[in-house]
């Protein structure tokens, strides 16, 4: 069972395509950056080419907050560069990517990296994208202090070994 979004933002995604110089691929695809919004275009709209180099519209995703994971989002505030996950999943098909989602969250970004397959990476988060997190960590977030676990005190005689003989009797 997951826990419901208490927030939600539309954003779209722009990648790029480069031109592979490799004998085994053509092109190299690559998340550029998440816009505030979603524009009136349709996914996999070509925005430029310049030679080996063009950029798409790949789509509209949508951010997610949980309270859950306010201090993910408050680090990822708080790192030089706050960033956006981006995932895409191989389709197959004409366009070779689909958009699978954009988090705030970087332990969810990282795992989605973990099927090996999709191409996850992290952009830079916009201004208002992070006045938003933040505005959301400010009001949900509830500092936990550290609990350090007391261990149970271990019975030597449990953890002994025993000869075959004491086993007999037992």
């Amino acid at each position: 069972m997951s826990v419901p979004a208490l927030a939600r933002m539309a954003v779209g995604v722009v990648v790029e395509r480069h031109k592979a110089q490799s004998p085994w691929i053509d092109f190299t695809w690559a998340p550029v950056s998440v816009l505030c919004g979603v524009p009136e275009t349709s996914p996999w709209t070509m925005l430029s080419a310049d030679g080996e180099v063009a950029t798409f519209y790949a789509g509209a995703a949508e951010i997610e907050l949980h309270r859950t994971e306010t201090s993910h989002y408050r680090d990822n505030l708080a790192s030089r560069a706050p960033g956006l996950w981006v995932a895409l999943r191989p389709t197959g098909g004409e366009m070779p990517y689909e958009l699978f989602g954009v988090t705030a969250d970087p332990a969810e970004g990282e795992s989605w990296t973990q099927s090996g397959h999709d191409l996850v990476e992290v952009v830079r988060m916009p201004e208002p994208v992070q006045a938003w997190v933040a505005a959301f960590v400010a009001e949900h977030h509830v500092e936990h202090p550290f609990q350090k676990r007391q261990r149970d005190r271990a019975d030597p005689e449990a953890l002994a070994r025993r000869s075959p003989m004491q086993r007999e009797r037992e």
